[in-house]
């Protein structure tokens, strides 16, 4: 976590802005004079507006923020007035569910909204909200998002300016094998699960299974995905509780060094989202226990229910996940792998077409890309190379894949920056490379709907950045062939030189 790769500091700068915007949001919600519960309100308002908005472009997140609240209250308002009818407010918190999940196909917009609706509605039975706190509620979460939309838009904007990544999608499908649909089918089963399990656990605790079901469906697209993201949310709860025991129990809520260290629970669930679930869930449980020990009722035995509700809300997912209309990892995998060979082919062509004197400007476009759909990937391949995972040569071949396809991205990116040189020359070579690049990528899967890869001849010669290109086309031609074998596309060929 600590030394993987942080490309502009973007992981740091998202941390530290976290802090800055969430402890701005406390300290205001606090000195309006509000009580304790609305602080705890205002401070989770503005880490999900700091967490969950990403939207492409400051712009699009800023009406993201400010379209929060029209989300977010009359759900509040509901799961207030329904907190003494049980029956009522378990329906409506499944309906809840289905409707954010389902909000999914709306793109990032819609994700972030409809997280932060279900949030509303879990805030509420996390304090116990009455209808007589529900004034304070709506000003504290107010204070919060514009805490946050002001550190975020205003004192810390470091997007502005930036070109926003892409964000892959697969083609969508229609009816219930739609992806959002089919998620909302599932969470909503799920979360069902967890209703009834976690009520038979504990009466006052039960929406902790609630919602580990539902964060286990953010961002996940196979059964195999689902069940990797239960299991380490499980394990990073399992060491949060260790980590509460050992350091929120002793602090008996003492208001200072309580505040302190939620700053640092703050900061390392930003700092490791990105990059391990696992550790993410660690700092977000040890947060639960210090707020916990705010509150005044922490004590060993809360934390070992968090455990057991975390449990059966995980459990849930896998048997929604396994049961309504689900998808294998083969399925998924198999997906984004086809969407990131046609980008290396795409790709290519724009490399040969700019190569024969054309325009280079959406060279870094393809790369970034590519890059996006390689870490798609990687997410998608994780359950197979899973060191749970008890198949040997599946695992094996998740990994021969992998590794080709980070060289094929390797060899991309060294291209590009031969290509984009402005005194790079056509050489007759490239164009034979180029279309065995495309032979290759046509053997592994079936041609993109995209036209046909065509360069114009031109004079060989021995100039560098020829030599250069025609050398990462050699490697990227030798990475698509070997992927042939772990692809099971056919036997491995000899590599034209």
């Amino acid at each position: 976590m600590f030394h993987a790769p942080d490309p502009g500091q973007v992981r740091l700068r998202a941390a530290s802005r976290a802090v800055l915007g969430i402890g701005a949001a406390v300290a205001s919600v606090a000195a309006a004079g509000l009580p304790l519960p609305a602080v705890v309100a205002g401070g989770l308002a503005a880490l999900l507006a700091l967490f969950v908005v990403v939207d492409p472009g400051p712009a699009r997140q800023a009406v993201t923020t400010a379209l929060m609240p029209v989300a977010g209250f009359p759900v509040l308002t509901l799961a207030v007035c329904l907190h003494g009818v049980p029956a009522a407010r378990d329906a409506a918190f499944l309906a809840v569910v289905f409707a954010g999940v389902y909000a999914r196909r709306w793109g990032p917009r819609g994700h972030a909204l409809g997280v932060f609706a279900f949030m509303m509605f879990f805030l509420a039975q996390f304090l116990r909200a009455g209808p007589a706190l529900l004034p304070e509620l709506y000003g504290a979460v107010g204070l919060g998002l514009g805490c946050a939309a002001l550190v975020r838009f205003g004192v810390w904007c470091y997007e502005r300016g930036t070109t926003p990544g892409p964000v892959p999608v697969l083609p969508q499908e229609r009816g219930l094998r739609r992806p959002t649909t089919r998620q909302a089918f599932q969470a909503l089963l799920a979360a069902g699960i967890a209703v009834a399990a976690g009520q038979a656990l504990s009466q006052d605790r039960w929406y902790w299974a609630v919602g580990t079901a539902w964060w286990i469906f953010v961002n996940t697209a196979s059964r195999g995905e689902t069940l990797i993201r239960g299991f380490r949310r499980v394990l990073g709860t399992v060491a949060g509780i260790g980590g509460g025991l050992a350091i929120a129990l002793p602090l008996h809520g003492a208001p200072a060094p309580t505040a302190a260290l939620v700053a640092v629970c703050v900061f390392g669930i930003f700092y490791s989202a990105p990059l391990s679930y696992s550790w993410m869930m660690f700092f977000v449980t040890v947060m639960a226990g210090l707020l916990y020990g705010l509150l005044g009722i922490l004590h060993p035995a809360l934390l070992a229910l968090r455990l057991a509700e975390t449990a059966v809300g995980a459990l849930g997912a896998a048997v929604a996940v396994l049961a309504v209309l689900p998808v294998t990892t083969h399925a998924a995998t198999d997906a984004w792998i086809r969407r990131a060979l046609h980008a290396v082919r795409d790709f290519t062509g724009e490399a040969a077409r700019h190569l024969a004197g054309g325009p280079a400007d959406d060279l870094a476009r393809h790369v970034a890309e590519l890059d996006a759909l390689l870490a798609r990937v990687r997410q998608s391949v994780a359950p197979l190379v899973h060191p749970l995972n008890p198949l040997r040569s599946r695992k094996a071949r998740a990994r021969a894949v992998l590794a080709l396809l980070d060289e094929c991205a390797r060899q991309v990116r060294g291209l590009a920056a031969v290509v984009a040189d402005p005194h790079a020359c056509h050489d007759e070579r490239l164009t034979a490379a180029c279309g065995r690049v495309e032979t290759a990528v046509r053997r592994l899967v079936p041609p993109a709907p995209a036209s046909p890869l065509r360069v114009v001849p031109g004079a060989a010669g021995a100039h560098p950045h020829a030599e250069a290109a025609l050398a990462h086309l050699q490697g990227l031609e030798a990475a698509l062939t070997g992927l042939a074998v772990p692809l099971g596309a056919g036997p491995r060929t000899t590599v034209p030189v």
